[in-house]
């Protein structure tokens, strides 16, 4: 456009909605993705107009040099933030929102009180505009151009990548994530580091554009609430939502407040967002791709699950049993809750490729149990070796990578991911870590084992309870684990899913897998475990065959209650 010889307006027009999309997408990386709504953008991106302000205005940098340097303090910025912020589990929604605003004001109250602005601004008036057009609008749209696309690039780049998928899952369930194998920490600081540096250099453009940066000009809340609204207008789970928000609302902006009648413009802008976002709460590219409909997996790919299906499953039915070596060691475990003893000193072993039932009444501790194994909470005392790996050292997502899936009593999938992706995720960042394109496959199988694969393009939502625990079921196996905890994922289904529940447990088992079974339904303990461990406030009540322990009278009387006459 700057070789067409248009008036200037246009440049900078475009200039100003690049400008825009700049700072909704790189906001989006972190707090549309993740789910972690950041208000301080705006401190960010301040860092990155002073930064270049005061390099270039005071020091005669080269102005194009001051870009990465921008970049760079606004990264370290929010990864000094995030390093804190993240590591407290409980700072999440709100209060991270108020966490990240309340930077902004203690940046801005830090640069105008220090030399770097001193009071009365910085002046970038006698920097040379860098010759990359016949005129400097034309500069600065190719320069907004150049990092608007290469914005919108990075983050549908991180939506195809593993870093895109953990988030999303972040963004649906942290602690399910975590526990899936998804490094949470990393993965946030990651995206905030980014979206932190991409506003840093849209920030360092804008301080030559305007040519005098003052604090309060700078620092302000304008920044945080028109990228959030922006976001949340084109749509926060699309990479490609944010660029079209912040078109959409720098266009209605200048079209109804140009005019006279800015006021009332103003208005009218307000209402009609409000009125967008009533009615597309997801957005509008959510919106559109709502209306496509959800339609059914690749007919390629059902194809090739279906051809190999039957060849997978007879190889893992054939397959030999493991040595009958203690797999897990679990000795003097412990957990109290506000002074409730969950966990009293619990010793257990299980062993390769066996199927352990743990039984026990409701607040025995089995699934406090299976709780600490997985990582999702830590003991007060005691050790569990896995192998040679000790597991209460670790957190959750290296137990996962070190081959231990776990389900849910309750089934948690992740709500905005289609079911072929939540088996994909698990297949990404479980035991055996595949990229993505090689985790979708492996999904549609295991989707195909367990019989879900007709749900693959569907979501959690639209499945029922029996499809939902064998989801939970499906994500276990596609993280190829060595363990896999199963906590309940028979009950509140009919005696015919449980018989055909039983049938897949014995083909999983048949793999080699070992299985730890908590369940209440008797007859599914029975048909399944070889040896059960009877848990009752916390302890070990009993452990052995299962025919002969159940057969004792202190095990009936602690599970089934004692008789009265």
């Amino acid at each position: 456009m700057p070789f067409l010889h248009l008036p200037a307006f246009y440049e900078s027009f475009l200039y100003i909605v690049f400008h825009w999309i700049v700072l909704a997408t790189s906001w989006n990386i972190l707090s549309g993705y993740s789910g972690y709504f950041s208000f301080g953008h705006g401190a960010f991106f301040g860092a990155g107009v002073y930064t270049s302000a005061v390099l270039a205005g005071k020091y005669d940098v080269p102005f194009l040099w001051t870009l990465p340097a921008a970049a760079l303090v606004a990264a370290l910025l929010g990864l000094g933030l995030g390093a804190v912020v993240f590591r407290v589990r409980h700072v999440r929604g709100e209060l991270f929102a108020l966490l990240t605003l309340a930077a902004t004001f203690v940046l801005a109250t830090i640069v105008l009180n220090t030399p770097i602005d001193g009071g009365p601004g910085v002046y970038l008036s006698g920097v040379p505009v860098p010759k990359l057009a016949p005129t400097a609008s034309g500069a600065f749209y190719m320069m907004a151009l150049v990092l608007a696309i290469g914005t919108v690039g990075i983050a549908y780049a991180i939506t195809r990548a593993r870093l895109g998928f953990g988030l999303f899952a972040i963004h649906d369930d942290e602690d399910a994530a975590e526990v899936v194998g998804v490094p949470t920490y990393r993965y946030k600081l990651v995206a905030f580091g980014v979206s932190c540096a991409l506003a840093g250099v849209a920030g360092g453009i804008q301080a030559l554009f305007v040519s005098y940066v003052t604090a309060n000009g700078t620092f302000n809340i304008t920044v945080p609430l028109t990228v959030v609204l922006m976001s949340v207008l084109g749509g926060t789970r699309s990479w490609g939502g944010p660029a079209i928000g912040a078109t959409a609302i720098t266009i209605l902006l200048y079209a109804t407040t140009a005019a006279d009648q800015a006021v009332a413009g103003k208005a009218a802008v307000g209402a009609v967002l409000v009125a967008a976002i009533l009615l597309m709460p997801e957005g509008i590219l959510g919106q559109v791709f709502a209306r496509r409909g959800r339609s059914a997996p690749p007919e390629s790919a059902a194809a090739r699950v279906s051809l190999h299906a039957d060849a997978v499953v007879a190889a893992i039915e054939s397959a030999p049993r493991a040595e009958r070596t203690v797999l897990l060691e679990v000795r003097g475990v412990a957990k109290s809750f506000k002074g409730v003893r969950a966990l009293d000193g619990i010793d257990l072993d299980v062993r390769q490729g066996e199927i352990l039932g743990v039984i026990g009444p409701n607040g025995s501790g089995k699934s406090t149990l299976i709780n600490i194994v997985s990582g999702y909470l830590r003991a007060d005392a005691g050790s569990a070796r896995f192998g040679d790996v000790e597991l209460l050292a670790l957190p959750a997502h290296r137990i996962a990578r070190a081959g231990i899936a776990r389900t849910y009593q309750i089934p948690r999938p992740f709500a905005h991911l289609t079911i072929r992706d939540n088996v994909a995720l698990a297949a990404m960042f479980g035991g055996t870590a595949f990229d993505a394109r090689h985790a979708a496959d492996i999904a549609l199988h295991w989707l195909q084992f367990t019989g879900l694969a007709a749900r693959a393009a569907a979501y959690p939502g639209d499945l029922n309870l029996h499809q939902a625990k064998f989801l939970e079921l499906t994500r276990g196996l596609a993280a190829r684990p060595r363990l896999v905890m199963l906590d309940e994922v028979l009950s509140g289904l009919t005696p015919a899913e449980i018989d055909g529940a039983i049938d897949l447990i014995l083909r999983i088992r048949a793999q080699g897998t070992t299985i730890i079974l908590v369940e209440h339904v008797v007859r599914v303990v029975t048909a399944l475990a070889e040896r059960i461990v009877v848990l009752d406030q916390g302890r070990v009540l009993a452990e052995g065959r299962t025919d002969e322990v159940m057969a004792r009278p202190d095990v009936a009387a602690a599970y089934l209650g004692v008789p009265h006459a």
